[in-house]
């Protein structure tokens, strides 16, 4: 009796080799630029009290309420798969004191987790290109890391693409007055409010600002902005961020209902967003949280970050084939036919793995044709074949085959590995040689 199949749970997706091709390429020039602004990369736990993303995140917003992943664990503690990277590197900030007195510019790579409802770009285990920046309170930084995100575009070829979306939700007093003002507009109208603005009118009023329901939108027209009751050092904040983004020539668009979904934000908010993608339009998101620091138990600490979805990232650069993702899986196939020619095989691949580190080679004992190793060779991406075979006389013969140029060279057996590791370095270094 045939057994059932066990398949992967619902919003976790198997990334392929296919897959992992084109997010290791995207990844490479992301990691590039990052370390070309002076970040250093730190690792954290996939796990973390639950505490602390409460904490962070606030405990009535959309994902403590509903996207966590949180159970308890053997000893009765209640530890959640964290739903973002902020909360727990300023926890290990504070925890190995790198945070205190000091510039700290961090970046992480990694999964993350929210029970949310799975669709096209959006997973409910998803990965994060997190940076963030400790220690900086003027605007320059956050323009900085404005700039490093357009730069990571520029070289994926994906500008044209984003858009930038800019705003200010001031200081925690400034939000505090503009929720009552917020709240009073909105129990005025509130026959008119869909189901999800009346559970936040009290909980989370300002997530109501950019609700994606078109009649909610129309009806804050006549709300007024929250830019008009800016603190005067949240203002000249964001006056100098914009002067920043006009002398970089970085265009962006002031969205006077941008305020992000989690509760540690203020003053600078930014998104970059996509009309390419369907509703999952936001690429990259972030902001300063200033007083998060303080909020776990740290000194007061100035703080701005960013994180980058790769599964959106990956869609929109596939989408335009912006960058080349190349097929290539191996370098070099081997194809050896006889015992002896076997075990000469076996020295040789070890030996050009010695001399090119970096060479990707699959040898193989030839059973059946040439014609079909050929084949497969070429369906890895094998730019060369090196047959070890025996001549007319019996003797081992070594031939090279140059896929790319259809021209292929015979090999003495005395200096094999020297002359192949040669070429080889050459096609690694230039990709573009023949032989």
């Amino acid at each position: 009796m045939k057994k059932n199949k066990i398949q992967a749970l619902r919003g976790m997706k198997d990334q392929l080799p296919i897959d992992i091709t084109c997010y290791q390429k995207i990844e490479r020039i992301l990691k590039q630029v990052i370390n070309s602004y002076g970040f250093s990369k730190i690792r954290l736990p996939i796990v973390e009290k639950t505490s602390l993303f409460k904490r962070a995140i606030g405990s009535v917003t959309d994902v403590t309420e509903k996207e966590m992943y949180t159970f308890q664990d053997r000893n009765g503690e209640s530890i959640t798969l964290r739903p973002e990277g902020t909360a727990g590197c300023v926890r290990a900030g504070i925890e190995h004191g790198i945070l205190y007195h000091q510039e700290q510019r961090l970046w992480y790579i990694g999964p993350m987790f929210r029970y949310e409802r799975p669709q096209k770009g959006r997973y409910r285990q998803f990965y994060q290109v997190g940076a963030e920046v400790f220690g900086l309170k003027g605007p320059n930084i956050d323009a900085e890391l404005i700039l490093m995100t357009a730069r990571c575009w520029k070289l994926l070829g994906i500008s044209h693409y984003l858009r930038l979306e800019l705003n200010s939700i001031g200081s925690l007093e400034t939000r505090k007055k503009y929720h009552n003002i917020l709240i009073s507009f909105l129990r005025n109208h509130i026959t008119l409010l869909d189901k999800d603005c009346k559970d936040r009118i009290y909980s989370n009023p300002l997530r109501i600002l950019d609700s994606k329901n078109p009649h909610i939108q129309e009806l804050l027209k006549d709300l007024p902005p929250l830019k008009d009751y800016l603190d005067i050092e949240s203002s000249h904040h964001f006056l100098g961020l914009c002067d920043q983004l006009d002398i970089a020539g970085i265009p962006y668009h002031i969205n006077q209902r941008l305020v992000r979904g989690l509760d540690y934000y203020n003053r600078t908010v930014f998104e970059w967003t996509t009309n390419s993608l369907g509703a999952q339009g936001t690429i990259c998101s972030g902001g300063r949280y200033d007083d998060l620091v303080e909020e776990l138990g740290g000194t007061s600490t100035p703080a701005v970050g960013f994180a980058i979805g790769l599964e959106r990232l990956a869609l929109l650069v596939r989408n335009f084939n912006s960058i080349p993702i190349p097929n290539q899986i191996i370098d070099v196939y081997l194809i050896t036919k006889g015992e002896k020619q076997n075990n000469l095989g076996l020295i040789l691949s070890e030996q050009l793995r010695d001399n090119i580190p970096d060479l990707k080679l699959i040898r193989n004992s030839c059973e059946g044709s040439l014609k079909k190793h050929f084949t497969h060779a070429m369906k890895l991406g094998a730019r060369f074949v090196i047959i070890i075979n025996k001549d007319t006389e019996g003797a081992e013969e070594l031939i090279l085959k140059d896929f790319l140029n259809n021209t292929q060279k015979n090999i003495e057996k005395t200096n094999a590995c020297s002359i192949l590791t040669t070429l080889l370095r050459m096609h690694l270094t230039t990709h573009d040689i023949s032989i």
